[in-house]
């Protein structure tokens, strides 16, 4: 019988990006790769075009959260080749491929875990046990539980035993066992986010993109889907795109070029009434809008459902 491991490797660092290759990182992305990435910084360092220019040429894949396993297929002097386990993808049977600085990794040992904590704001501060600030974890962050109070989880990361405020997390036996949540509820979990800026690849709640903010509203809400739009879009149960009366809020609404028969390039969450909430495109924020006269209507290509319907 195969031992359990008694090590992981997790990322180590609060939001770090998947590049294609450590080629595509510029000059300008120096504050996403630095030992201490700040997403923040790194946005004000792009002009419009540099921002732009991340989707254009492909640099970046997707974004890892503090805590998040992952496995190293590579190690090229400061860069890892690494697959991330929680996120599903066709590229990789195994989860998501990309590249991250060796830096914003770390080999922890691994629990026998119990349960996990679950940040269930947009942002909680991590502390050590002297009430010394470590980091800001942002939303959806899952870090394995060593205790417990009434006030306080202590959780098991990359720096050590640390804290969390109990009000600020959910709970959950695993990070595949998140409570379900109904298509209302994916709803109530994205509105939290309006006026957040798009960021090409995000993750996590300094930034997401597109299919990064569907994924990660389904995934606090227990639903498990890919993390790119064009594997989410064959995934879920399909819904008449033709009959807006049978689409139900929570459902994901595909859009694609040359009025939906072409590349499949966005995915939106219904959110009712005629309405879709959206991480939309560089330069923009999350946002609430009418699908009637915009060109997403003419580009609407699929409906999927993944929340089961709400039961009185």
């Amino acid at each position: 019988m195969a031992q359990p491991e008694s090590t992981k490797w997790v990322c180590s660092v609060p939001v770090t990006s998947l590049w294609t290759s450590p080629e595509k990182v510029r000059t300008v992305d120096a504050q996403g790769v630095t030992d201490t990435p700040d997403v923040n910084k790194w946005r004000e360092a792009m002009d419009k075009q540099q921002n732009k220019d991340l989707t254009e040429s492909h640099r970046l894949q997707t974004q890892l959260l503090y805590g998040e396993p992952v496995l190293i297929e590579e190690i090229d002097g400061d860069w890892a080749s690494i697959i991330s386990l929680w996120q599903p993808s066709n590229k990789d049977e195994r989860g998501y491929p990309g590249w991250v600085p060796l830096s914003h990794l770390k080999e922890i040992g691994a629990l026998d875990e119990q349960s996990y904590a679950r940040v269930a704001v947009d942002k909680t501060q991590l502390w050590k046990q002297n009430n010394e600030p470590v980091s800001i974890l942002p939303f959806n962050t899952l870090l394995p539980v060593k205790d417990a109070t009434e006030s306080l989880i202590c959780v098991h990361t990359p720096d050590g035993d640390a804290y969390i405020k109990s009000s600020h997390v959910q709970l959950v036996p695993s990070p595949d066992q998140i409570p379900l949540g109904s298509g209302q509820a994916i709803c109530e979990s994205a509105e939290r986010f309006l006026g957040l800026q798009y960021f090409w690849g995000g993750m996590s709640s300094f930034g997401y993109d597109c299919s990064g903010f569907a994924h990660h509203m389904l995934k606090a809400n227990g639903l498990y889907i890919s993390r790119d739009a064009g594997d989410q879009s064959v995934e879920g149960t399909a819904v008449d795109r033709h009959d807006a009366a049978s689409w139900r809020a929570g459902d994901l609404l595909f859009f694609a070029y040359e009025e939906g028969l072409g590349k499949l390039h966005h995915v939106s969450i219904y959110y009712g009434n005629g309405l879709m909430i959206h991480s939309p495109t560089s330069g923009k924020a999350i946002e609430i809008i009418r699908l009637e006269g915009t060109v997403y209507e003419k580009e609407l290509c699929a409906v999927r459902r993944f929340a089961q319907e709400e039961t009185t």
